[in-house]
């Protein structure tokens, strides 16, 4: 890999070229055709600079015609992009929404405007704290009438998934207008989705002025109504992860045509995975030790003798820490400074540091969230799925709009048939 290639983001022509093994002739060819983005640095072409990302995706093809078997092996686990999408991007340690960094609007934009901003691909003036008019539009339809005992039976058991997923199943049969995937109605579609959630998510509809994270602060938190912002902000940094096992597995439902309710019933059960959104679960247990020996060192430490990992630590995509959960706790140690559950979450947070040399990841964060706000049980993993919902219903969009059915192939390893 030529120099600065992982640090840079522009390679020179030189080495662009020698880095897909070409002429600088054949790499103005590719130029020309918009398979490698430049930019001018000088009068001359030569001066010119090219995107390392680019440069890199082109080279991966090249790998993959060379030896095709090889790269689909890797594809699934960390590899080779496998799909386009304009919705997110990460890179240098960051998460981008659309090209605006998500921490940023994590602090000054609701979950529903980010909704607007990754279904539409712009966001409209407004407040945070007034929906914008997708949103609003559908604050007069029906909610699932047995939200309230769903929603109970949800608080009981701590299975947040299966709630919303129950709540979607029972309203799905009533909304026809789903069945249109046109862009702009599947928008509103999934604006009717999203409130429909946060009503399951607190035992009733919604006031139609309110917001999701309102809306949760009034049932869970009503006497502390400088939750809401904490609670926009674990959700607009919850709503979209690239690529990741749920978002994949909502592309592949929506690739055989299934509504956006179908969408996001799948999303759901990928995220209550303990390998993924269902982690919440074990970060919960892991804080509860913290909390009863009230030695964090000690607990993590023993986890380490006893061969155990330590969850909610760590991010393949963000070894210098993920931003995600660094903005969620900063948030949460400015406002509550003198809270207990947080003191002891970043307690634990520092041992695991110090052993470990891991830091937390988004998982913690919105455990630490719950635990010092004091929500309901699980809530950790709902604010994940109702966050997480605006990510599916983009991703089904694209999908929608590409109008391919994703059918990868299995590489046959078993037994050969006879005579083959």
């Amino acid at each position: 890999m030529a120099k600065g290639m992982g640090e840079n983001r522009y390679l020179t022509a030189r080495e662009a070229a020698g880095e897909l093994g070409i002429s600088t002739a054949t790499l103005y060819a590719y130029v020309s055709r918009g398979l490698i983005r430049s930019e001018a640095t000088g009068g001359k072409r030569r001066d010119r600079r090219y995107r390392a990302e680019d440069v890199g995706r082109l080279r991966e093809r090249k790998e993959q015609r060379r030896d095709p078997a090889r790269v689909a092996r890797g594809a699934l686990d960390w590899g080779t992009p496998v799909l386009e999408s304009a919705i997110t991007l990460i890179a240098d340690g960051r998460v981008y929404y659309r090209g605006r960094d998500a921490v940023d609007l994590s602090g000054s934009c609701s979950l529903e405007q980010v909704a607007e901003l990754i279904w539409t691909g712009a966001m409209s003036q407004g407040s945070r704290e007034r929906p914008p008019e997708i949103f609003r539009a559908s604050a007069g339809e029906p909610i699932a009438p047995d939200s309230p005992r769903v929603v109970g039976e949800g608080i009981r058991n701590r299975i947040w998934t299966d709630t919303f997923a129950m709540a979607l199943h029972g309203s799905a049969e009533e909304d026809p207008a789903a069945y249109d995937l046109r862009a702009a109605a599947v928008a509103r579609t999934g604006a009717r989705i999203l409130r429909l959630l946060a009503a399951s998510a607190v035992g009733d509809a919604p006031d139609a002025g309110d917001t999701v994270a309102r809306s949760l602060q009034r049932r869970w938190v009503p006497r502390d109504t400088g939750a809401a912002g904490l609670i926009d902000r674990a959700l607009v940094l919850c709503a979209d992860h690239e690529l990741n096992v749920s978002s994949f597995t909502a592309r592949c439902v929506a690739s055989a045509g299934a509504t956006p309710y179908a969408v996001v019933v799948a999303g759901l059960a990928a995220l209550g995975g303990v390998k993924h959104g269902g982690n919440t679960e074990r970060v919960e247990a892991f804080l509860d030790e913290v909390e009863a020996a009230e030695d964090p060192e000690g607990v993590v430490a023993a986890r380490l003798r006893r061969g155990e990992s330590v969850p909610g630590f760590g991010h393949p995509l963000y070894p210098d820490g993920d931003p995600r959960s660094e903005a969620l706790l900063a948030a949460l140690a400015e406002a509550y400074p003198r809270s207990w559950a947080r003191r002891q979450a970043a307690d634990a947070a520092e041992a695991v540091g110090d052993l470990m040399d891991e830091r937390p990841n988004v998982d913690f964060a919105l455990v630490a969230l719950a635990r010092t706000l004091r929500l309901p049980p699980g809530a950790a993993l709902a604010l994940f799925a109702l966050g997480r919902t605006v990510g599916w219903v983009g991703h089904a969009m694209e999908q929608y709009q590409a109008d391919i059915i994703l059918r990868p192939r299995a590489l046959y390893v078993g037994e050969q048939p006879a005579g083959l």
